[in-house]
């Protein structure tokens, strides 16, 4: 059978076929520990379940909106107005089954062929994926370990010409756990608006955040209406599986995205959006209590990878995930991971997952427990050691 041309611009998510090799080589009988998948360890909690089985019980199973319920809508524009410092409406939401379709709608909708689209890299590897696909030319801005992981903003704006349509932002960053400073923010405002560019910003790991404060690029002057949000419930309430996303966006994209999800997925599941409305409005508990317990682990699994012969780590500001430097192991990236899983039972990803810039850095993630942590990291020093 012959592809269409496209599909040979479509990537793929390397955490899923390295959680398939995982789960082959466990069924053969090796213990495998887990800190590929860039999921929360932690079950949704209690009162956000209650509310989706008294959703479907009260007969939430019907189609429902295609950009979702205004309730809904209305708490999450809330929830934005309050945490960003903007003014917004239910009438600039769409909710979406998980973050990743607003990623690939956005593109559909702006992104024309040969358009140019900024997007961080080492980033989020969808989002290179979608921009190919769409017929769109992928611009790397480059994460640099000398700062932080993050941008130089001067190199950005000699990479800017007349075909950017699009910047993609994300802050805390994926994998690197990086985040912008308000000036680096500042700065790519100030780029968007003197060259007419739209920024989709990743905003799904606002609530990870362990040093320093967020800054929504939404925030700064004249960029509201020139920015769509994405964000979501999967990583700061543990809902992966329910597929619950969003994106904030100003008032004449809606009704374009909205067709989008009408010719696509029709709209979301009813009942995951009554348990993301409890999950917006109820205790925040259990989700404060997930970061601080994320916070406690990336200390654990830094200063022990910093501590095996090879291999430097720099400190995550935010996510959930560390990208160390695996070169002075005398490996490359992508036979650290593989050799990682076969010979040690640590599942991680390749940093070039992760773009171009990823070479030479591998990603952890430290959604597991401190206990699975600290045996991956007496692991990694035996399997190192004997190189």
């Amino acid at each position: 059978m012959k592809l269409a041309d496209r599909m040979s611009r479509l990537g793929t998510e390397t955490a899923f076929e390295v959680l398939a090799k995982a789960r082959r080589l466990e069924a053969e009988g090796m213990d495998v520990i887990h800190l590929e998948i860039g999921e929360p360890d932690f079950d949704t909690p209690e009162n956000i379940v209650e509310a989706g089985v008294t959703a479907l019980r009260r007969g939430e199973t019907h189609y429902g909106p295609s950009p979702g319920f205004p309730d809904v809508r209305a708490s999450i524009a809330d929830e934005i107005s309050q945490t960003r410092g903007i003014s917004v409406t239910g009438d600039n939401v769409v909710i979406t089954p998980g973050g990743k379709p607003i990623m690939f709608f956005i593109m559909l909708a702006l992104v024309d062929y040969g358009d140019e689209v900024l997007y961080p890299n080492p980033g989020f590897p969808i989002y290179e994926s979608m921009i190919s696909f769409a017929g769109g030319v992928p611009v790397p801005m480059r994460l640099h370990e000398s700062l932080d992981f993050n941008i130089d903003v001067d190199e950005v704006a000699a990479q800017v010409t007349d075909k950017t349509k699009l910047m993609i932002v994300n802050s805390p960053n994926n994998p690197c756990g990086s985040v912008l400073s308000r000036k680096q923010i500042e700065a790519l405002a100030d780029l968007a608006k003197e060259h007419d560019i739209i920024v989709l910003s990743d905003e799904i790991y606002i609530r990870f955040l362990y040093e320093g404060a967020h800054h929504s690029i939404a925030s700064f002057p004249n960029m509201r209406d020139r920015t769509i949000i994405l964000d979501g419930f999967s990583k700061t309430y543990a809902m992966t599986g329910w597929r619950a996303g969003y994106g904030v966006m100003p008032l004449e994209l809606v009704e374009p995205i909205s067709r989008l999800v009408t010719n696509s997925v029709s709209c979301t599941a009813s009942f995951t959006q009554y348990a993301a409305l409890e999950a917006l409005e109820g205790p925040q508990d259990a989700p404060d209590s997930m970061v601080e317990e994320f916070a406690r682990r990336r200390h654990i699994i830094v200063d022990g990878l910093d501590a095996i012969k090879g291999v430097r780590c720099a400190t995550p500001k935010g996510a959930f995930y560390a990208f160390p430097n695996v070169e002075g192991t005398g490996l490359s990236s992508r036979e650290f991971a593989d050799r990682a899983l076969e010979e040690a039972g640590v599942a991680c990803l390749s940093g070039e997952s992760f773009g171009e810039y990823g070479n030479g850095f591998v990603r952890f993630s430290f959604a597991n427990s401190v206990e699975n942590i600290e045996e991956a990291l007496r692991r990694l020093d035996r399997f190192v050691q004997s190189l």
